[in-house]
């Protein structure tokens, strides 16, 4: 149990517990701009191409529903919603698209950030120590192979 409660703490003292709650709560109030996003923006334009009828509404009605004269359900309705499923849909690819683009410009920063003969950028201490060490080993392969 302790060794447990030891491996928790190293955890969210690395930081990493922290990392991963910014990255929830950021997706979180993503998803809810994108999803705002396509039911206030992209789905409307979309239903206007469809006799103005709402996308989310759509369905393929397998079997009609019936009610009783007090308005009670007989029979309940059976229908596939493909209409949501074309919102989720558009969800997903701008969300996909949207973590592609963050994901590459990441990777191209840090691209950027390992060349140690890169100006703009500072490289980690790491990197121009690796950088160094790689630099001497030429400069002594060099020599060696001279002296042959």
């Amino acid at each position: 149990m302790k060794s447990m409660f030891q491996e928790f703490k190293s955890f969210a003292v690395k930081g990493n517990m922290v990392d991963l709650a910014v990255g929830i709560i950021i997706g979180t109030a993503f998803n809810k701009v994108v999803t705002t996003i396509v039911k206030k923006i992209v789905m409307p334009p979309l239903s206007l191409m469809t006799d103005s009828v709402n996308l989310s509404n759509m369905r393929f009605i397998l079997r009609e529903g019936s009610t009783g004269a007090n308005g009670e359900s007989l029979v309940e309705e059976v229908a596939i919603g493909y209409g949501e499923l074309i919102e989720v849909s558009v969800d997903f690819l701008i969300i996909a698209l949207t973590v592609f683009v963050v994901i590459k410009a990441m990777n191209s920063l840090k691209r950027k950030a390992e060349d140690p003969k890169d100006e703009r950028v500072e490289t980690p201490k790491n990197i121009e120590l690796l950088s160094s060490i790689e630099k001497l080993i030429k400069e002594q392969n060099s020599m060696l192979q001279s002296k042959k």
